[in-house]
C-alpha cells in the first residue's frame, strides 16, 4: 500500500494525450409528481440544469482532476454545445488546443434527465460517420507535431467516428516508434486495429462481443472458444487470453462491475482484484476513470498490477457519486488507508 501511495504522488509529473470522441454530459434534475394528461407519461418538474465533460473529455477531466497534465483531441460541431462543452473543459483548466470544429457534425450531447437520484430516460444526439480525411489529417499532424511533449497516448474509442482504422494505424504505429505509453478504452468493432498497444480495458460485455466479433471475420481458426453460448468465468479468461495474444499487448484489464476486475499480463499471469465500491449511486464514466487512473500510474512508474489496483480504488470511489464523476489524489489516498 505504502508502493502504491507514492505511485499516485507522482501523477502531477504525467503528460498525457487523450484521443477520441468528445461529449457533452448534460443533466436535467427534478421531481415527478402527477402523469402528464397528453400521454401516460411522467411529468418532470425541472429545476436545475447542469453539465459536465463527457467522453473523452472526461478522460481528460479525470487526469486533470488527478493532477496530470493533459491535452484534450477531438472533434465537436460549430454549435452552441460545442461552446458549453468548451467552457466545462476552461473551468478545470483543460488543454483544449487539439480540440478541432467540424461544421458538418454536431457535437454529441447525451441528456439524462433525473427525477431525485432516478434517471427516467436519456437523449443522446450524435453522428457516427467516420471524420472527413481531412480533419484525420489535421489530427494526425497535431500528434506528429506534438508527441515529445507526452509520455502517454490514451486513446478512448466511443463509436461516434473519430476513432477509425486509418487514425489507429498511424497514432499507434507513431506512439511505438517514439516509445509512448499507449493504452485504449475500446469500441468492440475496432478490436482488430488495436495491435501492438501497452493495454486495453474492455468490461465485460465488450469483451465478449470482440472475442465474436473477432472469430467471425478470422480465417485461420486462431480463437478456439465457442462463442455460441453465455459466457462462464472461466469463458472471460479464456477470450481475454486470446484477445492479448492476438493484439500483442503487455495487458489486458477487464473491468467486472461489482465483481471487480481482471488483469491478465502478458508473461500469463492472471490477477482477480475484488471491488473496493462501498456504495453505487452510478457507473457512469467509471470506464474513463479506469484507463485515466491506470495510464497515471504507469506513467509514475508502476507495473500494470500496481496500475490496475489503483485504477480499481479510484472507480470504488466514483460509482459512489451521482452523475459524470472524477476522484482527486486526496480521496485516493484516503480510500487506500
Amino acid at each position: 500500500m505504502k508502493n502504491l501511495k507514492n505511485i499516485i504522488r507522482k501523477f502531477k509529473q504525467a503528460k498525457i494525450l487523450v484521443v477520441g470522441d468528445l461529449i457533452l454530459d448534460e443533466y436535467i434534475w427534478g421531481s415527478i409528481e402527477r402523469i402528464s394528461p397528453e400521454a401516460p407519461v411522467p411529468v418532470l418538474w425541472a429545476k436545475k440544469r447542469t453539465f459536465a465533460p463527457g467522453g473523452t473529455a472526461n478522460v481528460a477531466n479525470n487526469i486533470c482532476s488527478l493532477g496530470g497534465k493533459v491535452t484534450l483531441l477531438g472533434v465537436t460541431g460549430a454549435d452552441a454545445n460545442s461552446k458549453i462543452l468548451l467552457s466545462e473543459l476552461k473551468k478545470r483548466k483543460i488543454n483544449t488546443q487539439g480540440v478541432f470544429v467540424e461544421s458538418k457534425r454536431y457535437t454529441t450531447v447525451k441528456t439524462r434527465i433525473l427525477a431525485g437520484h432516478q434517471q427516467v430516460v436519456r437523449v443522446d444526439w450524435e453522428h457516427t460517420d467516420d471524420l472527413p480525411k481531412e480533419i484525420n489529417a489535421r489530427i494526425f499532424k497535431f500528434i506528429q507535431k506534438n508527441i515529445d511533449s507526452f509520455d502517454a497516448i490514451i486513446i478512448e474509442d466511443y463509436g461516434k467516428g473519430v476513432i477509425n482504422a486509418a487514425l489507429l494505424k498511424m497514432l499507434i504505429g507513431l506512439a511505438r516508434a517514439h516509445k509512448k505509453i499507449i493504452t485504449v478504452d475500446p469500441k468492440e468493432e475496432n478490436f482488430q486495429y488495436y495491435q501492438s498497444v501497452n493495454a486495453i480495458t474492455p468490461n465485460r460485455k465488450e469483451l465478449e462481443n470482440a472475442i465474436r466479433n473477432l472469430k467471425i471475420k478470422d480465417t485461420t481458426n486462431r480463437f478456439k472458444i465457442n462463442t455460441d453460448k453465455l459466457f462462464t468465468d472461466k469463458d472471460v479468461d479464456i477470450a481475454a487470453r486470446e484477445i492479448l495474444a492476438y493484439l500483442n499487448l503487455d495487458s489486458l484489464l477487464v473491468t467486472l462491475g461489482e465483481q471487480g476486475m481482471k488483469l491478465l499480463e502478458k508473461n500469463g499471469r492472471l490477477t482477480h482484484i475484488p471491488t473496493v465500491a462501498q456504495e453505487v449511486f452510478d457507473v457512469s464514466g467509471a470506464g474513463d476513470t479506469v484507463i485515466s487512473t491506470f495510464t497515471l500510474a504507469l506513467c509514475a512508474g508502476a507495473s500494470n498490477l500496481e496500475a490496475a489496483y489503483i485504477a480499481n480504488f479510484a472507480a470504488g470511489i466514483v460509482v459512489g457519486k451521482l452523475g459524470t464523476a472524477v476522484t482527486s489524489v486526496k480521496e485516493l489516498l484516503e480510500r487506500i488507508n
